[in-house]
């Protein structure tokens, strides 16, 4: 699928440096970029998730955990 994407001029020229440090080009670092948010995200879904569950399941041994 092909997109425009309208990028600050700055961070423009410091993709371009780097594109050229990797010898890749910026839609690349870009791609690379936005897999790395959505790794980020679901990650922090699956921790939410964790913690939601062992909050439920467990409370009330976290509570008597937390008297002693």
């Amino acid at each position: 699928m092909a997109m425009n994407l309208r990028v600050p001029e700055d961070l423009d020229r410091r993709l371009e440096k780097l594109a050229a440090e990797e010898h890749t080009s910026k839609s690349a670092l870009l791609l690379q970029g936005a897999e790395l948010v959505l790794q980020r995200h679901a990650r922090r879904r699956e921790i939410n998730e964790g913690l939601d569950f062992v909050m439920g399941h467990d409370a009330e041994l976290l509570k008597r955990l937390e008297d002693a």
